[in-house]
């Protein structure tokens, strides 16, 4: 799952938290772990640090405890990717203060890879084929350590209020926007022509915020940012200045944006008045979306996405080497992320399910989702979920995407240049090294 702030801060400080972690590399490694506690006499409290909404629930916590005598679970929740992120580089820096089992986002998976000591190593032959290839080569180091494993997927649809378009005399039923924006075939300039359709016909936003598209437009290049040996791309890659041109037109030449910053005040207020048309939606935004929109009706999903499969977010747990109760930590990752816990927690939240049973079940293919429309969710999910390639997501990959994502703010939100953006973002890129 992903959810992020934009703090305007440059990119560099994305590197101030692995040079703080680095600091700490040589120590604290070999923390006892689970002392006095094999035979499980022992009643302990395991710590689990969460982010945004992955779906998991008290009561599932409950039943986890009642299954496992002696056992009592505490979620830490962070309010932001951001947040959980600051706050783990903090801990481990320190070399304690770290959840039992720890969230992290893709996105910052890879800076955090390069301290594998600063984890346990979750490889069990019996776990073997439980996740989609892809998700587990995310979390797994060249040599073969396995640090995470995987939770949620992001396969990418397009949410749309159907009312609206259907006002503004445009296709309005989930098969009429497929269709509509190129079907199989879909493009980005489908979608932007389409949303200047819209635009031009009511006066108003087609999609909620620049950073948003582009976030779905980048995850769909597999080198953006760096090459796999590390060299860093991302300031001359012609494809990542292309769709930097071609979301500011979007936004601020052709005003298709609502020009918000996501998961801020206002555009969460945006849902409450009509503020949209279409959003990009991985599974886990749809929970988002019905939890922004409380009375509000008219939302559907359409099974397409622009310029092919693409995937936004997950996140895998994973276990600190800090922690003093390392097999036990271990046992509830492993059932956090198995099928029954990732389809109620797809069913929850919508975060959907990278575990390969979960995703040939019954139950996930044949769910609706009510808000939506009853739209079939599970299986347009399932759908867009095929022919992903997972981006190369290396160590800066973080500070990267953020300064870029703080250039589109100024751009989209603040109403900045976007040419002297772009040579910040370059500026930041640079300072890298």
């Amino acid at each position: 799952m992903r959810k992020t702030t934009s703090k305007m801060w440059a990119a560099a400080a994305g590197v101030t938290g692995i040079a703080l972690l680095a600091t700490a590399c040589s120590g604290n490694a070999d923390t006892p772990s689970d002392e006095g506690s094999e035979g499980g006499s022992e009643n302990i409290t395991l710590t689990l640090g969460t982010f945004n909404e992955p779906g998991y629930t008290d009561e599932m916590f409950a039943a986890y405890e009642a299954e496992n005598p002696g056992i009592t679970i505490e979620n830490k929740k962070a309010a932001t990717s951001n947040e959980a992120r600051d706050n783990l580089n903090t801990r481990l820096a320190s070399g304690s203060g770290a959840s039992d089992v720890e969230m992290i986002e893709i996105d910052w998976l890879p800076e955090l890879m390069q301290y594998p000591d600063k984890f346990v190593d979750l490889t069990d032959p019996e776990l073997e084929g439980r996740w989609l290839d892809w998700k587990v080569e995310q979390a797994t180091t060249p040599d073969g350590i396995l640090l995470g494993y995987g939770t949620d997927i992001g396969p990418q649809a397009i949410a749309f209020r159907g009312d609206l378009l259907a006002a503004a005399g445009l296709p309005s039923t989930r098969e009429e926007v497929a269709a509509a924006l190129g079907g199989a075939d879909a493009t980005w300039e489908d979608y932007f022509a389409f949303g200047k359709q819209y635009t031009e016909a009511t006066g108003k936003p087609f999609f909620d915020a620049a950073g948003a598209i582009y976030q779905g437009m980048i995850n769909q290049v597999k080198n953006a940012y760096e090459e796999e040996d590390g060299t860093i791309i991302a300031a001359e890659n012609p494809e990542v200045k292309a769709i930097y041109e071609a979301v500011t037109t979007a936004s601020v030449t052709d005003n298709l944006s609502a020009h918000l910053g996501q998961w801020s005040d206002d555009w969460t207020a945006s849902f409450q008045t009509d503020g949209f048309a279409t959003m990009l939606a991985p599974g886990w935004m749809l929970g988002v979306i019905e939890g922004n929109s409380a009375g509000v009706t008219g939302w559907d999903i359409a099974d397409v996405f622009p310029g092919g499969a693409g995937n936004w977010g997950g996140s895998f747990m994973t276990v600190p080497a800090q922690s003093k109760h390392q097999e036990e930590a271990k046992k509830f990752a492993a059932w956090l992320t198995a099928p029954e816990q990732q389809l109620q927690a797809y069913k929850n939240k919508g975060t959907f399910p990278s575990q390969t049973e979960a995703l040939a079940s019954d139950e996930l293919l044949s769910s609706t989702n009510a808000f939506f429309n009853d739209a079939p969710a599970g299986q347009i999910l399932a759908n867009r979920a095929e022919g992903i390639v997972a981006p190369f997501k290396g160590p800066n990959y973080f500070a990267v995407n953020d300064a870029m994502q703080s250039a589109l703010t100024e751009v989209d939100v603040n109403g900045g240049d976007a040419a002297a953006q772009w040579d910040t973002f370059v500026a930041a890129v640079n300072a890298l090294g």
